[in-house]
């Protein structure tokens, strides 16, 4: 059991590291593609507007896919949902390399985020087949992994290629390419569950918010929304969500664009130092999730709201402290550190706690579609926010977002049930 969880973690971390190589690529190319439509006439902020409200709209695709395949891979399963990601994303990502014009840049974006909300949803539902509610969060730290080292390792991948003369359409085949590769590798090593490999499932938290059906039957979509919608602390942390996920959009999408016009970085030290912010968060959440397992439900609520407290802090510092070059990055590394760690939990662990093996993708679906309904302001709305107010300015203006986290933190912990405890058995 020990040796097949560490291959489905492994196939997930891998997998969905590559999901990243697909969706980071924008970000890291958005200075060029703001090159590419000055070059068509338009004017740098016109160009940084239009981009960013892409990226708004490809975040509202991915947001409302969410909902539908939450409740469609609880239904149809986790395997089938993550390889159909994958090789949907690679279609969109060659397509959005052929194109030359702002609808077709639309287009190609959208399509590619929407599909990719199928991805996430898929790993935690997998994870709620292969593992007991004792080991949720250190499961999903593995997991979370990947789109924090995993796209810190893809950012300063690609910000070697560019350095070593790639342009932006190179970028994006070589991301579908590398896609690509890790599915057709990976396919054959994953399974949905551990009864297709002769084994028994872990069980469930017993507090999930489906303990009492008599079986693990599908679930039909009308119960599956109606249970989750009467509860709560679900709603408390789908408001946690929409603060974070509008974070963390922000720096996903603008620090490459905010370290050349704010920091004076070159294109490609902007790109390979981006990593940097989900790299020290992918330090923070490795130890939330051997923490969160050992401190039980209410001592993950009180880490996720100091986490949120000391990040609109760094907001505030990032914003209006004159730094140079090397400190806003080191802060931009220490807002990743203290907010990614509560991010983690929310569509990890908290799902899994939530769903339990019923609901578990629904749950996550849902937290993250909510979530990421506040990501959309992080295209277009911060790319105005920049034009009105300057980077500081508008960096500034979010940290009102991280005390409105902490807030919802606080009520959510109160929601809690005081018989939640953490378990001994750690499969």
């Amino acid at each position: 059991m020990r040796r097949q969880q560490a291959i489905t973690l492994a196939v997930m971390v891998v997998g969905y590291t590559g999901y990243y190589a697909c969706r980071s690529n924008f970000s890291v190319a958005l200075p060029l593609l703001v090159d590419e439509l000055s070059s068509q006439g338009w004017s740098a902020s016109a160009a940084r507007t239009r981009l960013g409200e892409i990226a708004s709209l490809g975040v509202l695709a991915y947001a409302l896919g969410k909902f539908v395949s939450g409740t469609w891979t609880d239904v149809v399963g986790g395997r089938r949902a993550f390889f159909a990601g994958m090789a949907l994303s690679c279609g969109f990502t060659v397509a959005f390399a052929a194109s030359a014009t702002v609808p077709l840049f639309t287009v190609a974006w959208i399509g590619n985020r929407l599909v990719q909300s199928s991805g996430w949803v898929g790993t935690v539902r997998l994870t709620s087949r292969w593992f007991g509610y004792a080991a949720y969060a250190r499961a999903m730290a593995v997991v979370s992994m990947s789109f924090l080292f995993g796209d810190a390792l893809v950012r300063w991948a690609m910000g070697s290629l560019l350095a070593a003369g790639l342009g932006w359409r190179s970028l994006f085949l070589a991301a579908a390419g590398t896609l690509a590769t890790i599915a057709a590798a990976s396919a054959w090593l994953l399974r949905d569950s551990p009864t297709e490999r002769d084994l028994p499932e872990p069980p469930p938290h017993p507090e999930n918010l489906f303990r009492h059906r008599s079986d693990d039957a599908p679930v039909s979509v009308a119960e599956l929304w109606r249970t989750l919608a009467r509860s709560p602390a679900f709603g408390a942390v789908c408001a946690i969500s929409f603060a974070l996920t509008l974070l963390r959009e922000t720096f996903n999408t603008w620090t490459p664009t905010f370290f050349v016009e704010h920091a004076g970085l070159s294109v490609e030290a902007a790109a390979r130092w981006s990593a940097l912010f989900p790299l020290s968060g992918g330090i923070a959440v490795l130890g939330a999730g051997w923490l969160g397992d050992r401190i039980g439900r209410d001592g993950r609520a009180r880490l996720m709201i100091a986490g949120q407290a000391a990040a609109a802090g760094g907001l505030l510092l990032l914003g209006w402290s004159a730094t140079g070059p090397a400190a806003t990055v080191a802060l931009v590394g220490a807002i990743g550190f203290s907010m990614l760690a509560p991010y983690s939990y929310l569509a990890g662990a908290i799902s899994l706690d939530f769903g339990g093996r019923a609901g578990s993708a629904a749950a996550c679906g849902i937290i993250d579609g909510v979530g990421y309904l506040g990501g959309v302001l992080a295209g277009g709305g911060v790319a105005r926010l920049a034009s009105s107010l300057g980077w500081g300015g508008a960096l500034s203006s979010l940290s009102a977002m991280a005390v409105f986290g902490v807030l919802a933190s606080v009520v959510y912990l109160r929601l809690l049930p005081r018989s939640a405890s953490p378990a001994s058995d750690s499969t």
